[in-house]
């Protein structure tokens, strides 16, 4: 494979239902689209962890979150693994970043030639509120969701910056002689749940579809999600307006971050960098818009867990839909191949490139969830047919997603799935030890608590909704 550019571009909390090329007819996303028609889109592809911090550091050193310890918001990475942007930099290539990291702070050795405009955690500690998993305090998110409309936010005002850098650095590397990488991240449609008037306006909330079990009478009632809506302030459901609202607003701001996309494709056409430049968009994970009785991410449901994936460029097939199971994982071998490094990458990680030009491949893919509210550990083994979501000390799920793709009916009790669910249950366990890492993450959770004085002063600091943008001050709550 020739070697080439590559622009690498991550959005937050991306549901991949709504996107047009996804199968979605009431989303307006013709510039990710018209990606998705030159290349490859990936219709199984998944997080390695349904939040921010976890996702991101397994995103940058190619590993699982048990296996680099980065547990959640308040484990961010810091620099000691080795990353693809090491790997690239140290190797004599341009490796810049534009946008969102959520790692501990611009004054570590990240691995990028340089950091433009980063967002890092919050003081380089992020959100320890979330780590008190053993007695968690109710987070008050109603308003956020209540009050969602349209109006602007500083993520929006962020993310045209964004891409206004991204626009003048290809300006200033379209002549470049060796093959550069360009990390571009966005922060939309991460809430807040507001929307510019002008995207706000495209759509009609009546006309947009509601997700799964969105009704107070067909929540799950697994204890992980019991457990999950009343942690989130979430037991009394929101009315059907409310959710539509802000399903509206998520759409407004899916629309804008296609449109910042959008100008940054554009401008790699004028330059000619087209054919020289491999392009691929994911996110870090979903979003929940009301399915479940949830909103956010936090799950390993597919409106949550799962992810967007494109793929355009040399070498990749044109109009194609890749049916294989994807991961983040697969990141790190897709860039080696496409700059034309050789690094280190994990056992369980495959070029996206050659899935793309192969037939449907048999494949097991992997997360894990041991984050803000969850009692115990949760974790995700998804083949080409069945998926099963594994809780520590709670029952196990599985899902037919061929014949159930809204995951509605749970087949674990079905006697006759009995062998199915055991098979999977036996592969997940050849990739850890389910218990025993549930056990370290809490362990490491508790250790770092007492390290900032113990759950009191903790409680004392409050939590915030979303990281500020830089500049930006924190707003925490109690």
């Amino acid at each position: 494979m020739k070697a080439a550019n590559f622009l690498f571009i991550l959005s937050d909390e991306h549901q991949k239902n709504t996107l047009g090329c996804y199968g979605n007819e009431k989303v307006i996303t013709p510039h990710l689209d018209a990606l998705a028609d030159r290349g490859t889109l990936f219709s199984r592809a998944y997080t390695t962890c349904p939040i921010c911090v976890p996702a991101r550091a397994s995103l940058a050193t190619g590993k699982y979150v048990h296996e680099i310890g980065n547990w959640d918001n308040a484990f961010p990475y810091n620099g000691s693994e080795r990353t693809w942007h090491h790997e690239l930099r140290d190797n004599g290539h341009t490796v810049d970043l534009i946008g969102k990291l959520h790692f501990r702070s611009q004054e570590d050795d990240n691995g990028f030639s340089q950091e433009h405009q980063p967002l890092h955690v919050v003081d380089g500690i992020g959100d320890p509120f979330g780590a008190i998993r053993w007695n968690p305090k109710v987070r008050h998110r109603r308003q956020g969701i209540i009050s969602a409309g349209a109006d602007d936010s500083t993520y929006q005002q962020y993310d045209v910056l964004n891409a206004d850098k991204a626009i003048e650095w290809l300006e200033e590397h379209a002549n470049d002689e060796k093959p550069w990488a360009l990390f571009l991240s966005f922060v939309c449609p991460h809430p807040p749940y507001k929307s510019r008037p002008e995207y706000f306006d495209k759509y009609n909330s009546e006309d947009l579809p509601l997700p799964p079990q969105w009704k107070e009478g067909d929540w799950p009632q697994h204890p992980a999600y019991k457990w999950f809506r009343r942690f989130f302030d979430a037991d009394e459901p929101f009315t059907e307006k409310e959710i539509r609202n802000c399903i509206h607003a998520y759409y407004g701001l899916v629309t804008f971050l296609d449109e910042q996309i959008g100008r940054v494709l554009s401008k790699l056409e004028s330059l000619g960098l087209v054919d020289t430049t491999r392009i691929l968009y994911s996110s870090d994970h979903g979003e929940g818009l009301g399915a479940r009785g949830l909103f956010g991410k936090f799950t390993h449901y597919e409106e949550s867990g799962g992810i967007p994936m494109i793929l355009a460029g040399p070498d990749v097939p044109e109009g194609n839909v890749c049916k294989t199971p994807v991961s983040l994982l697969d990141v790190h071998n897709t860039i080696y191949d496409g700059v034309g490094v050789e690094g280190t990458v994990h056992r369980h990680s495959r070029s996206l490139v050659e899935l793309a030009n192969l037939p449907e491949q048999e494949r097991d893919v992997f997360a894990e969830y041991h984050a803000v509210n969850s009692k115990d550990g949760s974790y995700l083994l998804t083949d080409n047919r069945f998926k099963l979501i594994y809780h520590v000390n709670q029952p196990a799920q599985l899902f037919d997603l061929q014949e159930d793709p809204d995951e509605i009916n749970d087949l674990a009790s079905h006697g006759e799935y009995r062998n199915v669910l055991e098979n999977m249950i036996h592969r997940l366990k050849s990739i850890c030890d389910p218990e025993e890492v549930d056990a370290k993450a809490k362990s490491d959770q508790k250790a770092l608590i007492d390290s900032y004085g113990g759950e009191e002063a903790v409680l004392n600091r409050g939590f915030f909704e979303n990281s500020p943008v830089p500049g930006e001050k924190p707003q925490f709550k109690n």
